[in-house]
């Protein structure tokens, strides 16, 4: 499995390097980040919405070291916020954040997160967005539910991603489901152990399915995150077995991926949510994508070998 290998190869500052140098890799990385700044970024925004699309926005950065750099990765959310405001696409666009950006591996790091993290959900309510607390690896996860847990008494809009490869996700989605959250669902993307995690691909879809019901037939809102058509069908099925409205759950897919999916979805009247990514510090986020799917990882050794 090639996977965890690349997952593992995410964390080395020797691949980190060996990558960054290939002449090759900006033009497919542009493929999942098509920007470095909010300035690049908003023709890709103006072009999507106006596909009939909605957009969730991740400013990429993983490596926070220090809370000045916490501060950093707050103010360019903030900067984010303002330009969505001046563009009216509230409505339109939310945005994913990642606490380890706002410090949550620091030392006090749970506070931390929470007192960088507050003031971008603020700022997002103010111009009628929100925003969504992305999962990372499972020892990150009790702190970021409770984040989720204390933001949502002030903006109860607030949403937070649960993975489906995690054990402990069936029951976290049975307690999400009840509160009226907006509840993602995804696959997973970080290399987990057999203690905590499945390592199979039919066990984790088998689980999707399980907590796909949960949610659905639950109170929150949910966002179906995955690009396999098999489970999209799935999903649509167990929306209608619930009685859900169109506006009452929604798709969620990865920028540069299956994009004509995106538009046949909204052309149906789905929901359909295109995450899309931006910034410097993309090498851990690229990484992801080549690790979750084997048609990227093919996609990007086609081109460093027709371009090298």
């Amino acid at each position: 499995m090639l996977g965890p290998v690349i997952l593992a190869a995410s964390r080395s500052d020797r691949m980190r390097r060996l990558i960054s140098a290939a002449p090759v890799t900006k033009q497919v990385v542009d493929r999942f980040i098509p920007g470095e700044t909010v300035s690049d970024i908003v023709p890709i925004i103006e072009e999507l919405t106006a596909k009939g699309l909605e957009l969730t926005m991740d400013v990429v950065g993983e490596d926070i070291t220090t809370p000045e750099q916490a501060a950093a990765a707050r103010d360019a959310y903030l900067g984010l916020v303002e330009r969505l405001g001046e563009l009216e696409l509230g409505e339109k666009v939310e945005m994913s954040v990642k606490l380890s950006m706002f410090g949550q591996a620091l030392d006090g790091g749970h506070e931390l997160a929470l007192t960088n993290v507050r003031p971008v959900v603020e700022a997002a309510a103010a111009i009628g967005t929100t925003v969504t607390l992305d999962a990372e690896d499972h020892t990150t996860l009790d702190s970021m539910f409770a984040i989720h847990e204390e933001l949502r008494k002030d903006f109860p809009q607030t949403g937070c991603v649960i993975q489906a490869y995690l054990f402990r996700t069936e029951a976290d989605a049975r307690r999400l489901a009840a509160s009226g959250s907006r509840v993602r669902l995804v696959k997973g993307a970080y290399k987990e152990p057999a203690e905590v995690a499945y390592q199979q691909k039919h066990e984790i879809d088998k689980a999707y399915v399980r907590i796909l019901r949960i949610l659905m037939d639950g109170e929150g809102y949910p966002m179906v995150g995955s690009h396999d058509p098999r489970l999209i069908t799935i999903a649509q099925e167990l929306a209608h077995r619930a009685g859900r409205k169109l506006d009452e759950y929604e798709f969620q897919m990865l920028y540069g991926i299956r994009g004509e999916e995106h538009l046949r979805l909204a052309a149906e009247g789905h929901r359909m949510r295109v995450y899309t990514a931006y910034g410097t510090d993309w090498y851990g986020y690229f990484m992801r994508r080549l690790a979750e799917k084997p048609a990227n990882l093919r996609f990007f050794m086609r081109s460093m070998v027709s371009k090298g």
